[in-house]
């Protein structure tokens, strides 16, 4: 699971194919809620915040 800003998601798609050999779902964090998780304010490569969830 990768939470990236929208300048490392390409990278975070390739990270997710190199390690399970399968294409990962995509999913927009301003248009979704968690109700028990609260994804990380910044992106896991930058100081930007963390748009798209890579699962």
């Amino acid at each position: 699971m990768h939470v990236v800003c929208k300048e490392h998601l390409e990278l975070a798609i390739d990270m997710f194919v190199d390690e399970y050999e399968d294409a990962p779902d995509i999913v927009d964090l301003e248009q979704t809620k968690f109700a028990d998780w609260e994804p990380p304010a910044h992106c896991e490569r930058c100081s930007e915040p963390g748009r798209f969830l890579v699962i």
